[in-house]
């Protein structure tokens, strides 16, 4: 049990979840207009609103789990935080995904460069401050 208690969850869950957003990010500059389609596809999809839902809450939910609120500790608050905002998408992408995909839709016609640029500097930001902590 002394070694379950040196991990420390949140150094790896912000180091994999920017690990994640930094590939997606690389992914959709590597291939513009991906993103869009990938969306497109999702809201044509019952199955796959549901499917990413769930999927979702069950990361969010995972991330908001492992990780104690500690004011001092900035790093615990943003994931706890990233957790909670995953769950509530989660939960809107499973009530209402007919208005949810359509707005980002919209959103990634007009801001896709935006929106990668966002993706890679937030995953290269939990990227960095995941392995720092882990040293």
């Amino acid at each position: 049990m002394a070694e379950f208690d040196m991990i420390d969850a949140t150094a790896w869950a912000a180091m994999l979840l920017g690990a994640f957003t930094l590939a997606a990010a690389i992914g959709a500059l590597r291939k513009p207009g991906l993103w869009q389609t990938m969306v497109k596809e999702i809201e044509q999809s019952p199955a796959l609103q549901l499917l990413c839902g769930l999927v979702e809450l069950i990361l969010g939910a995972a991330v908001y789990l492992a990780n104690p609120w500690i004011p001092a500790d900035i790093l615990t608050c943003i994931m706890k935080a990233i957790g909670g905002i995953m769950m509530i998408e989660a939960l809107v992408v499973l009530a209402f995904s007919d208005l949810y995909f359509h707005f980002w839709l919209r959103n990634l016609a007009n801001m896709q460069r935006i929106w990668v640029a966002l993706t890679l500097a937030c995953g290269l930001a939990l990227t960095v401050a995941g392995l720092m902590r882990l040293n």
